[in-house]
């Protein structure tokens, strides 16, 4: 898919055989983003319990909505340039650490303060993780498959989301929510150790930095025994060229990239802004509209399932036709899905029809988006490519369960709340079909 494909990509990686490294990699980054998924989502499905035991109003979790999506923020627009220099490994370790060590002490919480500073910390690992599992997964993907691997291995996310939904309702009658935290916090610590000895270091990133070829050739033999090292390393020499000097942020504007980020940040703010103001809101606006908690939630999970089945089908589609097509008709269609959403009333057929159907279109497209926007930067600022476009589009997160918070305390009511969700889903559409426009007029 040429729309996909990196300037010289190295052909040692796209034509060899999806093999075990390349499998193990995507695998483990799998892991991580369903832990990442569970992590980020578990607030909003324990915030009504805890509202209910400290005698709060639903609307009171808005900043601690926000201030978990804030560290999200910090965490991509910090650590990311850091991956671009230290390497995608040392980062996704150090990440994983955090979110695990925070969201288990946040079982701990006894008060808001508590719980925004522990939801602040979490977020920031959140956040690191994210970019460099997709720069990872997209640095040793062949071409013809890349789309593909990113979309499958980001699943985790949704699907660590959909599973955190079913396994927390459970968990919060079994024993109360702090058990949901020490779940989401035990299993990342528990896997840093397999992390350690069992996840390479791109390749890719080694060859732009310059490792010496004896580190390299162990990892390429293991992508093709028949592989000559000196040829690989040659395949990639015009990303040791284009290695970022001085601070890499300002790469992702310079060489004729300045309409392309814009233009990412535009679809990743408006698209995460929704997708962060349903998966948070959700839940508590369905049990407003007279479902119950077990219903509402029921619904968030199908959601985030939806984002699953689409971002796999997206994926395939992404690699086989133009990738700015595919999804900015996703976009579009997810505004009309939220709308069938906001009139499903409490019918639960309709209700779990638009909540699926919109995950389709809102989760699955963002994870299509993250593909993309691996694939238009170099190795050198690929992971601060990811990693802004993601904190811009975290900003927008922030957003959405803010301005949700303070419209629900205002009286809007849940169907007005989920059918306002429609405007920014059609502007990530129209921003994504103008990027298509623009860069194949720079590529013709």
């Amino acid at each position: 898919m040429a729309a996909m494909g990196e300037g010289g990509g190295n052909a040692v990686i796209d034509r060899a055989k999806f093999g075990p490294l390349q499998f193990g990699v995507t695998a483990l980054c799998f892991i991580i983003a369903m832990l990442d998924g569970f992590d980020t989502q578990s607030i909003a499905f324990v915030a009504p319990k805890i509202a209910e035991d400290w005698g709060l109003a639903p609307s009171a979790f808005g900043p601690i909505f926000a201030i978990g999506l804030l560290g999200l923020t910090v965490g991509a627009f910090t650590l990311s340039p850091a991956a671009d220099k230290f390497g995608r490994k040392t980062v996704i370790l150090i990440s994983t650490f955090i979110f695990g060590l925070f969201a288990l002490l946040t079982a701990f919480s006894t008060s808001m303060n508590e719980l925004l500073i522990y939801r602040f910390i979490t977020g920031i690992g959140l956040g690191a993780a994210m970019p460099n599992i997709i720069a990872l997964t997209s640095e040793y993907g062949p071409a013809r498959l890349r789309a593909t691997l990113v979309t499958v291995m980001f699943c985790g996310f949704p699907l660590g989301s959909t599973i955190g939904g079913l396994v927390s309702t459970w968990l919060i009658a079994t024993w109360d929510w702090h058990s949901v935290f020490v779940v989401g916090g035990v299993l990342p610590l528990l896997l840093l150790p397999v992390l350690f000895f069992m996840l390479p270091e791109s390749v890719r990133f080694m060859v732009a930095k310059g490792a010496p070829e004896s580190k390299i050739a162990p990892i390429v033999h293991k992508i093709d025994a028949n592989a000559s090292v000196s040829e690989f390393i040659a395949g990639l020499k015009h990303e040791q060229s284009s290695a970022a000097k001085g601070f890499s942020v300002f790469q992702l504007f310079r060489e004729g990239r300045a309409s392309t980020t814009l233009l990412l940040w535009v679809a990743f703010f408006m698209n995460l802004l929704v997708m962060y103001f349903l998966v948070n809101w959700l839940p508590t606006l369905l049990k407003g509209a007279g479902l119950p908690l077990s219903l509402a939630i029921l619904s968030t999970a199908t959601l985030n399932l939806g984002g699953v089945v689409g971002a796999i089908a997206l994926g395939r589609m992404i690699d086989k036709i133009s990738p700015y097509l595919v999804l900015g008709t996703a976009y579009a269609a997810s505004a009309a899905f939220i709308a069938l959403l906001a009139f499903g009333g409490t019918n639960l057929t309709v209700l779990l029809l638009g909540a699926a159907l919109s995950g389709f279109g809102v989760v699955g497209a963002q994870i299509g988006m993250n593909a993309l926007t691996a694939s238009v930067y170099p190795t050198a600022i690929r992971a601060t490519g990811v990693g802004w476009a993601l904190g811009v589009g975290r900003i927008g997160a922030i957003v959405g369960p803010l301005v949700g918070g303070v419209l629900l305390a205002g009286g809007w009511t849940p169907q007005s709340l989920i059918l306002l969700a429609v405007v920014p889903a059609v502007i990530a559409s129209v921003a994504v079909f103008t990027l298509g426009a623009t860069r194949g007029k720079a590529e013709a």
